[in-house]
């Protein structure tokens, strides 16, 4: 038998249930409640909540049954079908990630000993970051790609924010440049990095492309670069690889890369440099960034997009970095106040783990020359990888001129495969790599050179 309380508290408790289910059930069904209610003021709870069962929110249909599927990312869609292959001997060559020679994936030992040591101070907390990011990771960031001695760093000219790894920082500057640049045509290499369009159209700007590789030669197509670039409006803005240009590995010398620096200043055209594959691609961070110093000693504005997910293995972290190069320090107050305003809105400030990282390596200098010894040596695996699949093709006496394997440079090698050709590889020999026959040299080993030359023998042979 209930008590006194218990029998007291129930009329509430039944009018508040009641008066919620007024709220949620249509307005039909909701005057039958009322009227329900009116006759029978000691309905019970469990009448309720079988009124609250019939609300359209909570039957079998979904709101949202009308979404179309979306299609597979077509490189990260590349992994999906490798992992659903059961067969022993697949490899997994579309990854853009580095892997050991046993094809495992690498922690490099300065990030271990980095993250002990962060552990170990008791300092370090867990707040928020400003809008703009960790500070000593932004100053250090500049002077990893521009140089210490860099002029525009000396003189205050370089505004640097912390962004979600290349593609966040590609993305922060394109809504920059949408909102407050007079000019919103960005020009992008054919080919690229299938996310460079998508990046920049939906921050704003309208993409287009200019010709860069020659599949004739399987390298630059210089003369078509210069005639594109000639023809852009002035003032457009130009997407340029700082180094190890993906999907091609083809870069220019430093001959052409003056070349197209003199064009675009001529033209007042824009750089924006996608910083990737620094001290990945030759081993030597300063080699690596020539092409970007170029341009800033000529005291020219330019946009600089970071990322240390390859030379540092943080893909995970998503640790990146944007820097605007200006024309003076006023203007980089300016441009540094418009980024947060961009940024608070999108992702309000940055992680703190990854940058941490970079921040510990970057400013200890024995960390730093293990770091440039363990990066040197990804770069010179990689190398070799070039080396064995050239000499493997040679030796089989593969149709065609396969040099451009080892003149490319960086994670990826466009083979000149075609799309079929592709097809064939995967389904005889459960080789996976994207439709354009793009490989990650970083995703071969001395174990399976051997059967991607195989296969790529056999593809062009019976392949056409």
């Amino acid at each position: 038998m209930p008590s006194a309380n218990v029998r007291a508290a129930r009329p509430s408790a039944d009018r508040r249930l009641s008066t919620l289910v007024r709220h949620l059930l249509p307005s039909s069904a909701r005057t039958t409640t009322a009227a329900a209610a009116a006759t029978t003021t000691t309905a019970t709870s469990a009448d309720s909540s079988a009124s609250l069962r019939a609300f359209p929110t909570m039957a079998s249909s979904s709101v949202f049954a009308g979404v179309p599927q979306g299609p597979e990312d077509p490189i990260l869609g590349v992994t999906v079908a490798f992992n659903k292959d059961p067969s022993p001997v697949k490899v997994n060559l579309g990854v853009g990630a580095y892997r050991t020679e046993e094809g495992k994936p690498l922690v490099l030992n300065v990030v271990k000993r980095a993250e002990l040591q962060m552990i170990k101070n008791p300092s370090l907390g867990k707040e928020y970051l400003p809008i703009t990011g960790l500070a000593d990771f932004n100053k250090l960031s500049a002077k990893l790609i521009f140089g210490a001695d860099s002029p525009a760093i000396q003189e205050n000219r370089v505004v640097t924010v912390q962004c979600l790894s290349g593609t966040g920082s590609l993305r922060v500057g394109g809504e920059f440049l949408a909102r407050h640049y007079h000019e919103r045509t960005i020009y992008i290499p054919q080919p690229t990095w299938g996310n460079h369009p998508k990046v920049f159209t939906l921050a704003g700007l309208t993409a287009r492309s200019y010709r860069y590789y020659d599949p004739a030669t399987r390298g630059l197509d210089f003369q078509g670069l210069l005639e594109d670039l000639s023809s852009a409006p002035e003032g457009a803005i130009v997407l340029l690889h700082a180094c190890a240009h993906n999907p091609t590995g083809v870069d220019p010398t430093l001959d052409q890369w003056e070349q197209i620096r003199q064009l675009m200043r001529s033209k007042a055209l824009l750089p924006f440099f996608d910083s990737a594959y620094q001290g990945f691609a030759s081993g030597d961070l300063d080699k690596d960034a020539q092409s970007v110093r170029m341009f800033v000693a000529d005291g020219g504005e330019l946009l600089m997009a970071q990322s240390y997910a390859k030379n540092m293995g943080l893909y995970g972290e998503r640790v990146g970095a944007l820097s605007i190069v200006c024309g003076s320090a006023d203007v980089a107050v300016k441009v540094e106040s418009q980024l947060k305003l961009v940024i608070r809105p999108m992702y309000s400030n940055p992680p703190l783990h990854g940058a941490t990282i970079v921040a510990t390596i970057l400013n200890n200098r024995d960390m730093f020359e293990e770091w440039t010894i363990e990066l040197k040596g990804m770069a010179n695996r990689i190398i070799s990888m070039r080396q064995q699949l050239f000499n493997a093709l040679n030796i089989r006496g593969t149709p065609g001129d396969w040099s451009h394997i080892i003149k490319q440079i960086g994670m990826f090698t466009f083979t000149g495969l075609n799309s079929d050709q592709v097809a064939f590889m995967r389904q005889e020999y459960h080789i996976y790599m994207t439709s354009d026959g793009r490989i990650s040299m970083a995703g071969l080993s001395s174990r399976t050179v051997d059967h991607l030359a195989n296969a790529i023998d056999a593809a062009v042979t019976k392949v056409k």
